[in-house]
């Protein structure tokens, strides 16, 4: 046989057009023998065949007559007439697999030229169609805000408008230079947009977050004066085009003027001859260079600028003005970058000194705080800013209950004559605080709260809804609680019962889980100890709640973890941004900061047998008529296991019934089922009671703070006392209010309470019984026998040297937890200084409730300048 393969008959005018097969062998025809090596079959026919098979594999599988090829026959499975070229050669009819769906650089280029003509064509019929309005927008006929009693009954009408248009000659020229440098510094140059600011503003539309700013000054002035207050992309879009026509019509110093008689500068004031009174009560032609800087910078967001405070929690006087200062700084040296003055000029500059705030129109006393609540909930929901929602047309209705809120004020108040004197006691009386909010349980509704005296006292921060205040052992609950949900590393998920014995006994060394000792960053030993110095020898849960013993609680909160506590409290309804974030053994003592509202809420969750809800203000906006979306009622939603919830107030109405309970000797005077608990921080800087019936959650706090000084001062000494115990005024406070707003309700009982989890002692327990036997309770008038100091009991650890610790001079709260003070009945502190309720005093720093603070040897783990080996744990007295 010949060594050449003999080739299969081609089809004449074809073989041009088929591709390379790539080294395929084409399959053998029907009846071919695969093993013949390309010799020619026996029926001739098969060549014809097969050559018609591999020309059409060699065409890849073409789509003919549906991809624009020129069919051939007529069937519709004709060839492609490879010399035709179609318009757009899409899938490409020049290339194989997947890069036929491969776009070309021309089709891409050409695609993208046709959609930018196109946009620019919509952009020029939107530019036509849209006009600019010959009438201003609703700000020009400025309507009041009404706000509603639970009732239905009208609680404030306010901002009506405060605005008088002036003459850019009646503007100094540095409050103009100061806005253009803050807002808009091409300003004097620009077509009057600004297409980024608009997509990013676009973009957080859609997604349904604030503007943030991004626009022009006269995008700005279109807004304020032309268009409606709501935030969609529609409007936005419109706010473009008006821009674009409304700078190609009006020269620029009439937008610059517009713009700054229409803006908002805050204190209710609109434009900027109203805020230069409202600021510095004078005409806004006499502003300075540094004054002109200062209002440019509330443009930004007066409730956050304003340097006197402004309306929500992170608003504080201190924290504006720090805030103020920076961008004030910012602004003149923007001013410096852009030649408006010089260098010289602008460090001659110093930070004004502003007019104190005025309450607005139909914002005295409670109202004015029921108001920024209610409006605040308002802005969130609806998504507006505080000018929008300043334009007015807005009807709200409210939860806040008349009665109630004027009870509750009346309570402060009546506490405040009986106690605090500042004409008498001018070094201790002056500067005291009270805040206080009530909830109620299952649904949220925050029925009242009492902010502080008003702001026709001068008074703007609301003392129910600021952070700052520690909360001392009114967080044990939460300690407890997250033990009975989780257990401790030694109970294997099973949860404890409040019969579990822990060691109560003065100056503990705390253990990790891993049994090794809880070092500071430092490296030592962190001792935690007792009010008063107290020794209670092995004490069950609930008898360390009811006294509020310190040391079970650490150690408690370290075998369940500080974590869960934290989760806990959080499921509860404590807000993230209030937790401490040092989750260290103080931790279980209340160094965490949430505001009154917070905790009513949260011992609300133990009320409605762990359902939660979070609080609300709102129940229903109206606007223009109609009812605006997004105002339904909260879900409730499932906190904790009901049966532990119950728990909790079981052990927590033993605080107030059993006559060594902290909030004996007040807290039942209410005469109904109650539970609840006292917190008393350290150097009695702030003091608590959280209450609560199954009808009714109330908290109140107690406090001394001086404007312009940051921290919180001592109450010791305040009202005649030695020291505020959270059993006395606040819970004083409380009863007078409960009884008020419970008065015609049936008095009702809690859920019975399952017994939960099982007994897990501490480890290291020898037996269940105490190795120190604690001494009975005295009654709430007689003082309790003093204890040594000079030796700790047996089952104490002896420190290895004398406690030194300071706090961290950053730390303002470090030893405010109610770890060094005892409890209402009893607690003795080895002093001649008679506390209230039958506790003594051992140094100069008194704790609540009978017990006192054993002086400065107290300090947050991790935030003290040790100058020993030995670090005590700070604690509040109960």
């Amino acid at each position: 046989m010949s060594e050449h393969r003999r080739k299969p008959p081609q089809s004449r005018g074809r073989r041009a057009a088929q591709p390379p097969s790539g080294g395929r062998r084409a399959a053998p025809p029907h009846g071919a023998n695969p093993h013949s090596h390309g010799m020619p079959s026996d029926h001739p026919s098969g060549g014809r065949a097969d050559a018609r098979r591999a020309d059409r594999r060699a065409a890849g599988g073409r789509r003919r007559a549906a991809n624009g090829s020129t069919a051939v026959g007529g069937r519709g499975r004709g060839r492609y007439e490879p010399g035709k070229k179609r318009l757009i050669d899409y899938p490409r009819s020049d290339k194989h697999g997947w890069r036929r769906w491969t776009p070309s650089w021309r089709l891409v280029t050409g695609t993208c030229l046709v959609f930018m003509g196109l946009l620019v064509g919509l952009a020029g019929l939107a530019l036509a169609i849209v006009e600019v309005p010959n009438e201003k927008n609703a700000a020009a006929i400025q309507q009041n805000n009404v706000y509603y009693w639970s009732d239905g009954s009208v609680m404030a009408r306010v901002d009506k408008t405060n605005r008088q248009n002036i003459a850019l000659e009646d503007i100094p020229k540095s409050m103009q230079n100061a806005a253009i440098a803050a807002e808009n510094a091409t300003f004097w140059e620009d077509s009057g947009v600004d297409p980024m600011g608009i997509a990013r503003a676009a973009f957080n539309i859609a997604r349904g977050q604030s503007t943030q700013g991004g626009s022009t000054i006269t995008q700005q002035f279109v807004k304020n004066t032309y268009l409606s207050p709501e935030q969609t992309i529609s409007r936005k879009v419109k706010e473009l085009f008006i821009s674009i026509k409304v700078n190609a019509k009006m020269d620029k110093k009439t937008i610059l003027r517009g713009y700054l008689n229409t803006s908002y500068y805050g204190r209710g004031a609109y434009g900027i001859q109203a805020a230069s009174q409202a600021y510095f009560e004078k005409d806004a032609k006499k502003l300075t260079p540094a004054e002109s800087a200062l209002l440019a910078t509330v443009l930004k967001g007066a409730d956050l600028y304003d340097p006197a405070g402004g309306l929500g929690k992170y608003s504080s006087p201190e924290a504006n003005r720090e805030r103020a200062e920076r961008r004030w700084n910012w602004i003149l040296d923007r001013q410096v970058d852009l030649g408006m003055m010089s260098k010289a000029e602008r460090d001659s500059y110093e930070f004004p000194k502003t007019a104190p705030r005025k309450p607005l129109a139909g914002q005295t006393g409670q109202v004015g705080y029921l108001v920024s609540i209610a409006e605040a909930e308002v802005k969130a929901k609806l998504g507006i800013t505080q000018q929008q929602f300043g334009q007015g047309g807005y009807q709200v209705h409210t939860t806040f209950d008349k009665k109630k809120t004027a009870a509750l004020a009346k309570a402060v108040d009546k506490v405040q004559k009986e106690y605090i004197d500042p004409k008498k006691r001018p070094e201790k009386d002056q500067h005291v605080q009270f805040g206080a909010a009530s909830v109620e349980p299952g649904t949220g509704k925050l029925v009242a709260i009492y902010g502080g005296p008003g702001f026709e006292n001068g008074h703007f921060t609301n003392n129910a809804d600021t952070q700052g205040v520690p909360v001392g052992s009114t967080w044990k609950p939460f300690v407890l609680a997250a033990a009975m949900e989780y257990g401790t590393y030694r109970s294997q998920g099973t949860g404890v019962s409040p019969e579990s014995e822990y060691n109560g006994n003065n100056r503990l060394k705390v253990k990790e889980q891993d049994g090794s000792d809880y070092l500071d960053k430092e490296g030592n030993p962190f001792y935690q100890v007792n009010d008063g110095d107290k020794d209670h020898g092995y004490i069950s849960l609930r008898r360390a709640m009811e006294v509020s013993a310190n040391t079970p609680f650490v150690q408690l909160g370290m075998d369940v973890g500080m974590d869960k506590v934290r989760d806990v409290a959080a499921d509860a309804g404590i807000e993230k941004d209030s937790f401490d974030p040092n989750l260290n053994p103080s931790f279980a003592l209340g160094t965490s900061t949430p505001g009154a509202i917070e905790m009513a809420n949260a011992y609300a969750t133990f009320a409605a047998s762990g359902t939660h809800v979070d609080t609300y203000s709102v129940t229903k906006v109206e606007y223009e008529g109609e009812e605006r979306p997004g105002f339904d009622r909260p879900q409730k939603e499932t906190a904790m296991d009901s049966n532990i919830a119950n728990n909790v107030t079981n052990v927590l109405r033993g605080v107030i019934e059993k006559p060594h309970g902290t909030g004996y000797l007040r807290a039942r005077d209410l005469g109904r089922p109650a539970a609840g608990k006292t917190g008393t921080t350290d150097k009695n800087k702030s003091a608590w009671w959280v209450g609560y019936t199954p009808q009714l959650s109330t908290s109140v706090t107690m406090f001394r703070s001086k404007p312009d000084v940051p921290g919180l001062l001592s109450m010791n000494g305040t009202g005649g006392f030695d020291s505020i115990h959270g059993g006395e005024l606040p819970t004083q406070v409380w009863v007078e209010y409960m009884r008020a707003a419970l008065k015609g309700q049936p008095a009702k009982d809690f859920p019975q309470a399952v017994p939960v989890g099982k007994r897990i002692d501490q480890a290291g327990t020898a037996s269940p019984t105490p190795s120190v036997t604690e001494t009975p309770e005295p009654s709430p008038s007689e003082t309790e026998t003093e204890e040594p100091s000079s030796s700790p009991s047996p089952s104490t650890p002896s420190p290895s040297a004398t406690p030194s610790t300071t706090c961290n001079p950053r730390d303002l709260f470090c030893n405010d937890t109610e770890g060094q003070t005892q409890g209402q009945t009893g607690g003795t502190d080895q002093g001649s200084t008679t506390g209230a309720d039958g506790g003594t005093d051992q140094g100069s720093t008194t704790g609540a409730d009978g017990g006192t603070d054993q002086g400065s040897t107290t300090g947050r783990p991790g935030n003290n300048e040790n100058g020993g080996n030995t670090i005590w744990g700070q604690g509040d007295d109960g």
